[in-house]
């Protein structure tokens, strides 16, 4: 079977930048499972297993517009100390969560100061070229509950 929306695909990924330095790989765990088209993917990984079947192996470089976007300055903001879980244990290049309204954000720290401290809420990879090298380790047709709930469901999946 050839991976397309609405099947199920496992997969290893490794990703690295264009220099080819290493910035994430899932080779020492169990792969994932994906329902390709429901956007659990950024968009050049999705695009790129299209149509592949268990059992490729593949490079693919992905620009910032198809990976995790451009970086963005105005997602650059200051923010009173008091609105973070210990801060005095912050430095800049450390990831942390707030706490708003509109829920959970990560952010990375760029300066600590006395009473603030300045963060980027962009991804982490945004603007960024990134080299996937994919690894299709099956492919099945998606179930109706998975369809239904847009992800998938047992190994490798989502369980409820």
């Amino acid at each position: 079977m050839k991976a397309g929306n609405n099947t199920v695909v496992r997969f290893h990924y490794s990703v690295s930048d264009l220099e080819g330095t290493p910035i994430d790989s899932s080779r020492e765990r169990e792969p994932l499972a994906i329902l390709l088209g429901h956007g659990g993917l950024i968009p050049g990984v999705e695009h790129a297993m299209q149509g592949r079947s268990a059992g490729e192996r593949f490079d693919v470089t992905i620009a910032p517009d198809d990976g995790y976007g451009p970086r963005r300055p105005e997602l650059t903001q200051r923010i009173a100390k008091k609105y973070f879980r210990n801060p005095d244990s912050l430095r800049p290049g450390m990831q942390t969560t707030l706490h708003s309204n509109d829920g959970h954000r990560t952010v990375t720290v760029t300066k600590v100061g006395s009473s603030v401290i300045d963060v980027d809420l962009n991804h982490p990879l945004a603007g960024l070229d990134l080299v996937f090298d994919l690894e299709i380790v099956d492919v099945r047709a998606a179930t109706d509950e998975e369809l239904a709930h847009g992800h998938v469901h047992g190994e490798g999946g989502h369980h409820h």
